[in-house]
């Protein structure tokens, strides 16, 4: 019985070819979407979930507010890890440790050299505790207690030592920094599931010493946050993190700095659970080496596939009930035999899962072909190998039965139900006012499609509105190069500045910090007195020499730049104007900013520019030089402006600057960076997702539209002595056209009027995440509508003048 419904069900499915077809491309787009985008999910989600209790192991973060608005640092101070080691019972194990930056590590034994590496903490015999490894060689009792010892993942003593085992390299010894010699004890096997922690070198706090790093590591000022600092605990079993939390807040108040209180700023320490460092940007993955998820792009994935798959579904569930009429005979007699409502759903059913297995094996190399495709969007982790996750295969057997049950449960329901004496005398289904229903899916289909094209050309017109504005500084041809940071010679900064100025491609030369737009910010808090009035406000500070002005073309409204280059002087933005109460920029010139009781006078002011994304409102901001030169050089980049007509030259110009870099930095990386390269950084997410939603709408208006051509065909097929008629009544072409597509272009009309205000809604929202934005203009719903509407007309007329133009004779003809 089994065998000969699949048998019927094949030849039904291979006898009409053009619905199947339809539906199979439909279903196996959806399929293909939900898969990549379902391991996507299902990879991200998974990160440090094989710990074991990892259900209970929590990370202490910052939380700070002020009158400026609130920030986050997922450092904490230092002595917080001791004062909880002391006196919380919830608490089972407490794990501190904290970033380490040697600039070079020597194997001296078989005379390798490494420089700059990171991935390195200092840790002690806790984060073992915490974090299990798989220990190579070493054991972890008593691990990292003494100076000078290091543990090492097996990545990275086989980069230490390329041909020793395991064993081998234990107790061996590396050098560091030239001279501080460090033995391994330890080499742990890396992690082999998906994890944030991505540590490969762990030295023993007492080491810091040897480095200089006793205030990073041994510090015992509550008032110094640093993101560098990690504090991990683990709850015991059982343990309330509400007395935990209370106890934090307690800390945190008995440990508030007077310089807190006067400039209204609050702290609180946070528990964030190991779930959520994968996802929340507001702390960060540890040093930022790794890529920051987010759940809400996650979310947004996920709606992508379920209304992708949703198209496809309603495709097999229009076109099964439009052709109900072609099985009428066949369903009549099964039933005038004897075959039940029960036995004939499971034939349409099983027809229904012929077909979806079909398209399960199309999409799975879809699939592949969707994740190189996407490869540069995509985590490196996400590959085809995730598909034979048992959770992943579960999870695709779970969606084929769904789809098989969403997609041929109705259609089956309604072909039973036919009754064999209307059959035979052929009062089967009407196609009019009888089946609404498929004039909701059609509908449903087109809002979809109509809301994906209007995103489409809003958020390109957004990208392009961000990538074209002027930021208010010179940004083409323009190039930084950060020093090398260990090296702190003021010297050679200078002699490097000057034998590059001397090249004649280079039209000039700045010595500073940052340039104007980064991801990294330098801030101090201001206070400022007029008439009896205190105005406190945090104060961001932009580094540079006298050239910084001219190289960048920052406009100076009023004013002078500074004297000098350690000249304790500021050059203030029109935004910081305006917080101190000024209108006129020259009404600024002269007045005195306190840092702690140091005076500093105003001496110019410039114009606003962007200092960010243009997501983000312009700071208070002011150019200062390199005030501290004795205690800590600020002038750490150089900034370059090189000749932009003739861009041929740059790599030999790029080559010319190498050379005189390694003449000066012989052990240190040139590492140049163009500033209109590193601005497009800023908006790598939106331009993810307009690819994305390129692709999507694409494959929307793909199935919408294969869906309503096999409703065309239905119709026309249905309608053939109608047009034969019409057409020897004198109708023209134009007017049959005119009739056979009003119903749908009707449809489709409705789809628009109910998409625009639900895109309007969304698009807004999404909007309000920019400080600067483009308008939602009318001419983007407009031509959103003008083209699904062509595209509908197009795919309705290949069908419809193809049977206008039949020989009517041929048409009265047909049965």
């Amino acid at each position: 019985m089994i065998r000969n419904y699949f048998k019927i069900a094949f030849r039904n499915l291979w006898n009409n070819k053009v619905f199947s077809l339809i539906n199979i491309i439909g279903l196996s787009i959806g399929f293909s979407a939900s898969f990549v985008i379902g391991i996507l999910v299902y990879y991200d989600l998974t990160f440090d979930k094989f710990h074991p209790d990892s259900d209970r192991i929590y990370r202490v973060t910052t939380n700070f507010s002020s009158p400026e608005g609130a920030f986050y640092n997922r450092g904490v101070p230092i002595p917080l890890g001791k004062a909880l080691k002391e006196s919380m019972p919830d608490i089972e194990l407490v794990s501190a440790f904290f970033d380490a930056y040697p600039f070079k590590i020597e194997n001296k034994e078989a005379g390798l050299t490494f420089k700059n590496l990171d991935n390195l903490i200092y840790a002690d015999e806790s984060y073992f505790q915490l974090f299990k490894y798989e220990w190579l060689a070493g054991t972890p009792n008593g691990i990292l207690t003494n100076p000078n010892e290091v543990v090492l993942t097996n990545t990275r003593s086989s980069k230490y030592f390329p041909k020793l085992s395991p064993s081998e390299i234990l107790g061996k010894t590396l050098i560091y920094n030239d001279s501080i010699p460090l033995k391994v004890t330890g080499i742990v096997a890396n992690f082999k599931e998906r994890t944030d922690l991505i540590f490969q070198e762990f030295i023993s706090p007492k080491t810091a010493l040897n480095f200089g790093a006793k205030n990073q590591v041994f510090n015992e000022e509550w008032g110094n946050t640093n993101s560098s600092t990690q504090v991990f605990i683990k709850m015991i079993a059982g343990g309330k993190t509400q007395n935990l939390q209370q106890y934090l807040n307690k800390l945190a108040k008995e440990h508030v700095d007077s310089w807190m209180l006067e400039f209204k700023q609050k702290r609180v320490f946070h528990l964030q659970p190991l779930s959520d460092v994968h996802f929340n940007a507001n702390y960060g993955v540890f040093n930022n080496s790794t890529v920051q998820a987010s759940k809400s792009v996650l979310i947004s994935l996920s709606f992508i596939a379920l209304f992708l798959l949703l198209l496809g579904c309603i495709n097999f569930i229009n076109l099964n009930t439009a052709t109900a009429t072609k099985r009428a005979k066949e369903i009549g007699i099964r039933k005038t035999l004897g075959s039940s409502k029960k036995q004939l759903v499971f034939q349409f059913m099983g027809e229904t899962f012929l077909l979806t297995i079909t398209a399960t094996l199309l999409s799975l190399f879809l699939s592949v072909w969707l994740l190189k495709l996407f490869s540069s969007f995509i985590p490196e982790g996400v590959s085809f190998s995730l598909f034979k996750n048992p959770v992943v295969l579960i999870s695709m057997a779970a969606l084929l039965l769904v789809v098989t049950i969403l997609s041929g449960f109705y259609p089956a329901l309604v072909l039973s139900f036919l009754k064999p004496v209307s059959i035979f005398k052929n009062q089967v289904l009407s196609d009019t006012n009888k089946t609404p229903l498929r004039k909701y899916l059609t509908v449903f289909q087109f809002v979809i499609a109509q809301i994906f094209i209007i995103a489409t050309i809003l958020v390109g017109k957004q990208i392009n509105y961000l990538m074209t504005k002027d930021m208010g500084f010179k940004t083409e041809a323009v190039a930084s190069i950060r020093m090398p940071w260990q090296d702190h010679s003021m010297d050679k900064r200078l002699r490097f500045i000057k034998e590059v100025e001397a090249l004649p491609q280079i039209l000039n030369t700045s010595l500073g910090g940052n340039p104007p737009a980064s991801f990294s910010t330098s801030s101090t808090t201001i206070t400022y007195f007029n008439d009896n009035q205190k105005i406190q406000t945090s104060l961001e500070l932009l580094y540079g020499d006298q050239n910084y002005l001219d190289l960048y073309h920052l406009k100076l409204l009023a004013g002078r730049d500074r004297l000098n280059d350690t000249i304790h002087e500021y050059v203030i933005n029109e935004t910081y104007l305006k917080i101190l109460g000024f209108e006129n920029p020259s009404d600024a010139i002269g007045e005195i900013l306190m840092v702690n009781e140091e005076r500093n006078p105003i001496v110019g002011v410039i114009a606003d520019f962007n200092q960010r994304s243009l997501k983000m409102d312009i700071k208070p901001m002011a150019l200062v030089g390199d005030r501290y030169r004795s205690e800590h050089i600020q002038f750490n980049t150089a900034h370059l402006s090189i000749q932009a007509k003739n861009t041929a030259i740059w790599p030999e110009t790029i080559t010319k600057i190498e050379n005189i870099w390694k003449a000066i930095y012989p052990e240190a990386d040139m590492e140049l960076h163009f500033i209109d390269e590193s601005l497009k950084r800023f908006y790598r997410q939106e331009q993810k997702m307009a690819t994305l939603l390129n692709w999507s709408t694409g494959l929307a208006i793909l199935i919408s539209c294969l869906g309503l051509f096999g409703l065309v065909i239905h119709n026309t097929e249905r309608r053939t002595k109608e047009i034969g008629i019409r057409k020897v009544l004198g109708a023209s072409l134009a007017q049959l056209n005119l009739l056979l597509s009003k119903e749908f272009l009707t449809l489709v009309g409705i789809a628009f009027v109910i998409a625009a205000p639900i895109a309007w809604y969304g698009l807004h929202n999404w909007l309000e995440d920019f400080a600067y934005k483009t308008t939602l203009s009318w001419w983007v719903f407009i031509l959103s509508g003008v083209v699904m509407l062509g595209l509908a007309l197009i795919i309705i007329s290949i069908k419809t003048i193809a049977s206008a133009n039949v020989n009517p004779v041929k048409s009265l003809r047909t049965e």
